[in-house]
């Protein structure tokens, strides 16, 4: 089985930043992709950031030229560089990942930006 941890989320001002790390462990054969998606009260959880092996970055329209997606396949982890921060950047953020068994998701970390 594969375990996903996020942690980084917090509670900041609006143009402050944050980094979201997520780190995997337990039986893990190579991830093709890992990346972001958050939940907002009362909406549908969205892609925020994902990065496949050997591929380009996909953002969402939203995050473009503020966050910035990373990962280190050695270590089997991926961050979340959040600059500028907006109220509606506020949501629970988690980390997932893909590879040929299916996708695996961490429980999530809190994103809150006061205005």
């Amino acid at each position: 089985q594969v375990q996903l941890v996020e942690s980084g989320g917090g509670l900041v001002q609006a143009g402050e930043s944050l980094r979201l790390s997520c780190a995997a462990s337990g039986s893990i054969f190579g991830f093709t992709t890992m990346g972001w998606s958050r939940q907002a009260p009362g909406k549908q959880r969205e892609l925020v950031a994902q990065l496949t092996t050997n591929d380009r970055p996909i953002y969402a329209d939203s995050v473009k030229g503020r966050f910035t997606i990373s990962r280190d396949n050695a270590k089997n982890t991926v961050s979340l560089q959040m600059n500028s921060l907006k109220p509606e950047d506020t949501a629970v953020y988690y980390c997932y990942a893909e590879e040929f068994r299916g996708q695996f998701w961490g429980q999530g970390t809190q994103v809150t930006v006061s205005s």
